[in-house]
């Protein structure tokens, strides 16, 4: 894998403690876009040696794209970056447990690690639904941590399925 620029600094967040956390909120900013065209608040980026070379939003409405998921988006951007579809030696931050289609991607595109925020009780494939990420058969598995900054992804997917009942 082709390293970056010597002239690109590392991201703030590698002067932080819980990078984990610093790098969640990175997310949480993009889970945030998504909202301006009415999607479903979630947010990805992905890291690479201390550099975000990935991000995405969803876009499955604005963009009537069933693959328009944050994860997908930012995969996209992470392969053209780094000029490689293996993104070893990466990790994916994501606002909310992956879905099967992202979670199949991320395992495809060999992602070394998974961080995300909320869990997913309805479609979660890293742990809640089903673990495709740590699957035994398949030959390749991330390391996972879940529940990172939970309450704070958590409470903006409720507060915006809340404002689709609530009447105008």
């Amino acid at each position: 894998m082709d390293s970056l620029g010597a002239e690109e600094a590392l991201h703030p967040c590698e002067a932080e403690e819980d990078r984990d956390a610093c790098y969640m909120r990175e997310a949480l900013a993009e889970a945030r876009k998504a909202l301006l065209w009415g999607d479903v608040p979630v947010g990805a980026v992905i890291v690479y040696e201390g550099r975000i070379v990935g991000r995405g939003a969803n876009t499955r409405e604005r963009d009537q794209d069933p693959l328009g998921h944050a994860e997908i988006h930012a995969i996209r951007e992470a392969a053209k970056v780094l000029n490689t579809w293996r993104l070893s030696g990466t990790t994916l931050y994501v606002t909310l447990e992956p879905c099967p289609m992202c979670a199949g991607a991320a395992v495809q595109s060999r992602i070394s690690r998974l961080v995300f925020g909320a869990y997913d009780p309805k479609a979660g494939c890293a742990g809640s639904v089903y673990n495709l990420v740590e699957e035994p058969r398949f030959n390749h598995r991330l390391e996972v941590r879940g529940g990172v900054l939970a309450d704070e992804a958590g409470e903006l997917l409720r507060s915006f399925f809340r404002g689709l009942r609530e009447p105008r």
